[in-house]
């Protein structure tokens, strides 16, 4: 208890005066966490999620924590999940789906209950075991500094002391505690490095441990001064444009918040041209591997298109682009006459005849179109463009494929692939939709109606 409380101010990660909920499994080291947060007479209140994966197990641990809390006079609250229904659902692990449901529901608590944080129980052993994860996966520098005392609202004051001593704290306090069988199973690679690389390492140098914790001190230190200079440089280059969720960037949330658009020169010209480009990329969720192979291909794959759970990036004219991954739901909107129409969440279509007179002038405006009415069979379809489409551009002779057009005005793969266009009923693309229109529907001297369509935002 006295190493817990010397880290806890050493750290500053707790006050007394304020309020903090405490993840309670019933295993030792939320049992221990529990214990001595209460004893050093902070103001706590004990959460515990039943998953129901282990079933009587699982209502074991829940009346276990209930019981525990009850005799320690410390709130305590519960929540039951279907959790795997829940994985099923969202396509994700188990494991996946346990973590994010119990932190969803911490931090709504956290809320509810006006809570200034809330409090895990993971100590140095599982420190290094995540450490040992992040080398085996290749996460770089800030997988290597393991976990963060805080982090957000999310708080460990266990860092600084290791298994060994919570289940000495444990027994000679005389407190039993919750052993999950799920643990002492080696079929999942954390519970792998805990049971068989751990061991292995220990009978080399049995303070193994203890370096590994001190070395990620170490790098934790070399961070932040790797993070101050990249932050600098990141500030200080106009060339790199990143709109993430926590920025509250401008304009369409969907599209902005969680794009970026990065001069390949300016990254170039850092000092770890490749450090940074990871440390960019890391928060679009692509790995260490793909960001090596953008890396390698930085100046000779033009077009070329990378795909992160979350993002795509393509190299393109010097930039590398990122958007966030999209449905690849295809728009397809007939209009069968006169009238405006809906065609998504952005964006609304004007649809109407006018008679061409000593007054009417043909439109400039690239999102209004003047078209002779005579020329255009309705129903007219509005969709987004396929492989094989042909338009003749205004101006031209002859036709052209719509994607050697777009490709020629300087259009990469994400600009192309939203791209609209607006067929009659002959299969007549008569428009593309704010570029270009075709040169067979153009208004001449002999035009007696224009057909006008007028793109307008869904407001």
């Amino acid at each position: 208890m006295n190493k817990i409380e010397e880290f806890i101010e050493q750290q500053h990660l707790l006050d007394r005066t304020k309020k903090y909920i405490v993840a309670l499994s019933g295993g030792a080291d939320s049992v221990t966490l529990l214990l001595c947060l209460h004893r050093l007479n902070y103001q706590i209140e004990a959460a515990h999620c039943n998953f129901h994966l282990r079933g009587e197990e699982s209502n074991r641990d829940e009346i276990f924590c209930e019981d525990l809390c009850k005799r320690e006079s410390i709130p305590f609250h519960r929540v039951h999940f279907d959790t795997k229904t829940y994985a099923e659902l969202r396509h994700i692990s188990i494991e996946m789906a346990a973590r994010n449901l119990r932190y969803q529901y911490f931090e709504q608590l956290r809320k509810d209950i006006e809570a200034d944080g809330i409090c895990v129980a993971h100590h140095q052993d599982d420190n290094v075991e995540t450490i040992l994860l992040n080398l085996v996966r290749g996460t770089g520098i800030k997988g290597l500094t393991g976990m963060a005392q805080r982090n957000g609202n999310i708080i460990r004051p266990m860092l600084g002391i290791t298994r060994l001593e919570i289940e000495d704290y444990l027994k000679s306090n005389k407190q039993d505690y919750i052993t999950d069988s799920s643990n002492l199973v080696d079929d999942v690679k954390r519970n792998q490095i805990r049971l068989d690389i751990l061991p292995l390492l220990e009978k080399m140098n049995p303070g193994v441990k203890e370096n590994i914790a001190m070395t990620a001190r170490h790098l934790s230190e070399a961070s932040k001064i790797i993070n101050n200079s990249l932050d600098s440089y990141w500030k200080r280059k106009t060339e790199i444009i990143t709109f993430l969720s926590n920025e509250n960037a401008p304009g369409n949330v969907d599209e902005l918040e969680t794009s970026a658009s990065i001069g390949i020169s300016t990254i170039k010209d850092y000092a770890s041209p490749e450090y940074l480009l990871f440390t960019i990329l890391e928060k679009y969720d692509f790995n260490g591997k793909q960001v090596q192979q953008i890396y390698d291909s930085i100046d000779n794959a033009q077009g070329k298109l990378w795909t992160s759970p979350t993002h795509e990036l393509i190299i393109d004219r010097g930039y590398l682009q990122i958007q966030r991954v999209k449905s690849k739901k295809i728009l397809e909107k007939r209009i069968p006459e006169e009238g405006n129409y809906v065609l998504n969440d952005q964006l609304k279509l004007k649809v109407y005849i006018d008679e061409i007179d000593d007054t009417f002038k043909i439109s400039k405006e690239v999102h209004r179109v003047t078209l002779d009415a005579a020329k255009v069979k309705f129903p007219i379809i509005v969709r987004t463009i396929k492989n094989g489409d042909k338009f003749t551009p205004f101006g031209m002779k002859g036709s052209k494929l719509v994607s050697d057009y777009l490709t020629d005005i300087k259009k990469n793969v994400f600009e192309k692939r939203k791209q609209l266009v607006v067929e009659d009923a002959e299969g007549k693309i008569i428009w593309l939709v704010n570029e270009r229109t075709d040169e067979r529907v153009k208004i001449t001297n002999s035009s007696a109606q224009a057909l006008i369509l007028h793109i307008i935002p869904n407001l």
